[in-house]
């Protein structure tokens, strides 16, 4: 399982959010680029990146420090979300060195557009289920569907997504732990990889993660707990390795 740093980034500075607020954010830096390689140097494996502005305007608003990120560190795999709503945005993203794009608004509102893009550029598409309650909320966070997140997470099961990006939205930026249980469930019921987002405080529940990760759990984002210090990503990847290991030893063997 991956341990995955996010950065978010808003009006060019490196922020976080509680609970999706833009009026509620907590700067910890104006160098996105020296953030990344702040990141890169505790052994992280992947990041992730969120425009902030562009998940409101509906479009990339800090595109800019993406595409410096994505070339500063060419042979890391970067996954970007936020205003991600035309194959030229896509293109775009996929040209500058990205590995990842994420679709998260467009895929409640428009789910054969998924569909197209994961034909277009297979392997690189992930979706983003934000949920409130176990219903999908889209547009920053400032409207929730009456989408349940496993139904849509089963629509595109077969159209080639690469995994699903799972946030439960009252935890997120709360400092108040994971809810493995939903993402368990999102992941049986899903049948596709899982990343989990929102509320990953401490070790622990990178622990409880990775007893799971098993179950179709590819990896956690974690954001205001690695600024802030209750979190370590250099020993939160080796704990992820090391349970990696022992669930592989205890792994039925073959003949």
């Amino acid at each position: 399982m991956l341990v995955i740093p996010a950065i978010d980034l808003k009006d060019g500075q490196c922020v976080r959010l509680k609970q999706g607020r833009m009026d509620d954010a907590t700067n910890y830096g104006d160098d996105p680029v020296a953030m990344a390689a702040r990141w890169v140097e505790t052994g992280a494996r992947r990041l992730h990146l969120v425009d902030l502005n562009g998940a409101f305007e509906g479009k990339p608003v800090n595109g800019q420090a993406v595409t410096d990120i994505a070339r500063a560190y060419p042979d890391l795999p970067i996954q970007i979300g936020g205003g991600i709503r035309s194959a030229e945005t896509i293109e775009h993203y996929l040209n500058a060195g990205v590995s990842y794009v994420i679709i998260g608004t467009k895929a409640v509102k428009e789910p054969a557009f998924v569909t197209e893009m994961c034909r277009l550029f297979e392997g690189h598409v992930i979706v983003g289920l934000d949920a409130r309650d176990g219903f999908v909320a889209t547009d920053g966070w400032a409207e929730v569907s009456t989408v349940k997140a496993t139904d849509l997470a089963k629509r595109f099961a077969d159209d080639g997504v690469s995994s699903i990006i799972y946030t439960d939205i009252a935890r997120d930026g709360m400092m108040q732990g994971v809810n493995i249980e939903a993402t368990v469930e999102l992941a049986r019921e899903g049948g596709l990889p899982v990343i989990a987002s929102g509320g990953v405080t401490n070790l622990e529940d990178i622990r409880g993660l990775a007893r799971v990760a098993d179950q179709g759990i590819l990896g956690a984002i974690t954001g205001r707990a690695i600024y802030e210090g209750s979190l370590d990503v250099t020993e939160a990847q080796r704990l992820c390795d090391e349970i990696a290991g022992e669930l592989d030893g205890n792994a039925p063997r073959e003949n």
